[in-house]
């Protein structure tokens, strides 16, 4: 299954202009087969992302293991099926997890930051904002963020692959360009190897063709825990926002690395678009309209001809009632929309600080998110 090799070719080029890449670590390959993590492979992707961080490309981690850790720190030989088990087994193991990560890349000079976040957390538009700034600062600090799912808070029981989903919608967070899947296989195949021994690897293919649903019903299972329906999903999400998809296999030497120079290893899921377009396409077509701003006459051609962020010095008024995080339409003088984007304040924030200057925030309000009212990454012209 291949796809059109201009297209294989000119995101490949991608890769290695990568400057953003999320890094998912599945139980398969971090617990060493139930035995407790496996620190030699952890040193061994530790020093690929150090090596990758010193190139200027910021990395997030999303990692699995604390249950399995768990499990083996608590003496247990099977996975529970009690929430409230799962729950004491992931808080044992979360631990060991984030000691490990954490003396393996101190030992290569680097600093590391534990963060928990559940999927209801990214389905919040404030919370969502909050943990996109958190990351964002994180990176610029050059610290490697490593996250995982709260499963000790999870309200619902919890689904072996959500970290696959979880690691994809981080990938939208960051506005990541890749997306890398460690795994304990050697990528997506065709149909499941261990029945079929002419299974042939699926090495490149568009994300949403068709085939890859089929391939994914006949291998269930395979990829770890979550299996190859969860990875498709998670390629799916992460493409929303333009991310390209690798399914590698985790132990291979140096693979991270490989994958970053353009080798051709694992799966490669092509996103249809590129990181621009299905960002804007989101944030236009996923989310509802919470509220309106009207601008002036300078703020809409700012935002028209210059790509520019909405400051509070360009907004007359404000309708509606929405907090921060939520989509709000920009209109103009005559009621046109203009745009519409994501606003870093309340309706009743943006009141007090509306036709000032972004220096002014803080002394009106006793605080200050951000100099913008929508910055240009969250703003999608009508």
């Amino acid at each position: 299954m291949r796809v059109n090799e201009s297209i294989t070719m000119k995101t490949r080029v991608k890769l290695k202009q990568a400057k953003c890449c999320v890094i998912k670590i599945g139980s398969a390959v971090l617990t060493d087969d139930g035995r407790g993590l496996n620190l030699q492979a952890i040193d061994h992707w530790a020093a690929q992302i150090s090596a990758l961080k010193s190139k200027g490309i910021d990395v997030v981690l999303v990692s699995s293991g604390s249950v399995a850790e768990g499990l083996v720190r608590l003496g247990w030989n099977e996975r529970p099926h009690a929430l409230h088990e799962l729950q004491a087994a992931a808080s044992v193991g979360q631990m060991g997890l984030i000691q490990a990560y954490e003396q393996s890349f101190q030992k290569l000079g680097f600093k590391t930051a534990q963060i928990l976040l559940t999927h209801d957390d990214l389905a919040n538009r404030t919370r969502y904002l909050n943990a996109q700034a958190t990351i964002k600062t994180l990176l610029s600090l050059s610290v490697i963020p490593i996250v995982n799912e709260n499963d000790v808070v999870a309200n619902e029981e919890l689904k072996v692959g959500d970290n696959d989903t979880l690691a994809a919608m981080i990938a939208n967070l960051v506005s990541a360009d890749v997306l890398m899947i460690l795994t304990d296989q050697a990528g997506f195949f065709e149909s499941d190897p261990r029945h079929n021994a002419d299974a042939k690897l699926i090495k490149e293919i568009a994300v949403n063709d068709e085939r890859l649903d089929s391939a994914a019903r006949t291998s269930a299972g395979l990829l770890g825990r979550g299996g190859m329906q969860t990875k498709l999903k998670a390629a799916r999400i992460a493409a929303r926002s333009g991310a390209a998809t690798l399914i590698v296999p985790g132990l291979s030497e140096s693979v991270i690395l490989k994958v970053i120079s353009g080798e051709d290893i694992g799966s490669f899921l092509i996103p249809d678009e590129d990181a621009v377009s299905a960002r804007k396409r989101w944030l236009s077509g996923q989310l509802s309209v919470k509220g309106q701003l009207q601008i002036d006459a300078g703020a809409e051609k700012k935002l028209s001809k210059a790509g520019a962020s909405l400051l509070p010095v360009g907004v007359v008024e404000v309708s509606g009632q929405f907090e921060r995080g939520e989509l709000v339409s920009c209109v103009n003088v005559d009621g046109k929309e203009v745009a519409r984007g994501l606003v870093n304040y309340s309706a009743k924030s943006i009141k007090l600080i509306k036709q000032k200057k972004s220096v002014e925030i803080e002394s009106l309000l006793g605080f200050v998110e951000e100099p913008e009212l929508i910055h240009r990454d969250n703003l999608v012209l009508s």
